[in-house]
């Protein structure tokens, strides 16, 4: 069972005051300086300089500026975790022996930027009583499809063995030990070297599915793949390996860390398989990412994961208010904690449907999610997002619903 929700703890606290024959022994609620831990999370995005830092090539001190102030924020937001991507593609925000220092810093691949944004950001974020968590996404080499602008000593360069060219882009192929071993240990090596809160992945698997295009990993599947019924299933339990020995070599390595997932908000729609959500989304996870989520939760391989439940309520193909208790029933009595994924990059984009131009459409989310004992949290996306506001969806959010400070959950 996940903690009370806050609605619950305050109507239990109310009825034990009313049957208290000392009311003045009884703590007043109303007044505490701190709600019970609850996840309050901010996605901080450095690939593509979406949310830090705002361009490459500036200085390390504006840099370091730039990043205090996102954590301020999340401190003004009462917001108490920041998810801060610190591998995006196949490179580093720290000072790594595996992968070369991120283009996006400097503008130049593995170019010192003459200080450490990940040290940095994990002592600044405790200072101000946040966690800190480190974000990687595994199997992402770059954004386009010319290795020769990768720098020479890249590790795709050295194994051209390893990498596959898909939509645009180059990736590690998963099928390969010799890979699942590397980036583990290139994501690890953060984890030797800074008490970061938890190890978190976000929704890239394998790719998303490229209409017309084929993932190329005949030679690893014919290789490694006999003793499985069909390539889908040895896909799937390579992702499984992943997760298995990810996990396990966290705890060694530094125990007491968390290990968060952070996935696209469908396992598999009804119509595809009994077990599935009430929803007609075009990708499914198990099936199109090759990643068995709802594995991962019921088995307890992982701490918490956060479905990316990037949808309004009413919405006719993945309906918030189905996926809520959808995702509610799969992490009861697993062990694994269930947070969730608020799109408020949405909110007051004339692109998004009408519901996003309302300020109060994230507030309902977490009225909503609120009744479910088994929600312990919520994760908005992303930084840039929060500064700006649009129309005030997060300052409704906050006035609503976070009032009070919250320690996370460990």
């Amino acid at each position: 069972m996940g903690r009370l929700s806050r609605r619950t703890f305050a109507l239990a606290a109310l009825a034990t005051l009313a049957a208290a024959p000392d009311a003045s022994a009884v703590p007043d609620v109303r007044h505490r300086r701190w709600v019970d831990p609850e996840l309050r999370g901010v996605w901080v995005a450095t690939v593509a300089n979406r949310d830090w830092p705002s361009r490459p090539g500036m200085t390390a001190v504006e840099q370091r500026t730039e990043l205090i102030a996102q954590l301020d924020l999340a401190v003004r937001n009462r917001l108490n975790t920041v998810i801060f991507q610190v591998r995006p593609t196949a490179d580093a925000m720290w000072p790594s022996p595996y992968e070369p220092w991120s283009q996006y810093l400097t503008g130049t691949q593995d170019k010192d930027p003459g200080w450490d944004p990940l040290g940095t950001a994990v002592e600044e974020a405790h200072a101000r009583g946040l966690q800190l968590h480190a974000w990687f996404n595994p199997y992402r080499i770059a954004n386009h499809t010319d290795p020769t602008r990768l720098v020479a000593t890249h590790p795709a360069r050295k194994h051209p063995d390893w990498v596959v060219v898909y939509g645009g882009k180059l990736y590690y192929n998963p099928g390969l030990p010799q890979v699942r071993a590397f980036v583990q240990d290139a994501m690890l090596d953060a984890v030797v070297k800074y008490p970061v809160d938890a190890v978190h992945f976000d929704d890239y698997f394998y790719p998303y599915p490229v209409a017309g295009q084929t993932f190329d990993d005949d030679a690893a599947y014919d290789r490694y793949g006999a003793a499985f019924p069909n390539r889908a299933a040895w896909r799937r339990d390579n992702i499984d390996k992943l997760v298995r020995e990810t996990a396990a070599r966290i705890k060694r390595t530094r125990p007491g860390t968390q290990f968060g997932i952070s996935p696209f908000g469908v396992w598999r729609n009804l119509a595809t398989d009994p077990l599935g959500s009430d929803t007609r989304a075009g990708v499914q996870t198990y099936d199109d990412l090759h990643a068995d989520t709802r594995k991962w939760v019921r088995k307890n391989w992982i701490d918490y994961i956060c479905p990316q439940l990037y949808w309004n309520i009413g919405f006719a193909a993945a309906d918030y208010a189905k996926l809520v208790p959808w995702w509610a029933d799969v992490a009861r009595g697993s062990g694994t904690r269930l947070y969730l994924g608020e799109a408020l990059y949405k909110a007051g984009d004339p692109a998004q449907p009408a519901a996003w131009q309302d300020p109060a459409e994230l507030s309902r989310h977490l009225t909503l999610a609120d009744r479910r004992e088994e929600v312990d949290g919520h994760v908005y996306f992303a930084a840039k997002d929060v500064a700006a506001d649009r129309i005030g969806a997060m300052a409704r959010v906050v006035a609503d619903h976070y009032q009070q400070r919250a320690k996370a959950p460990r």
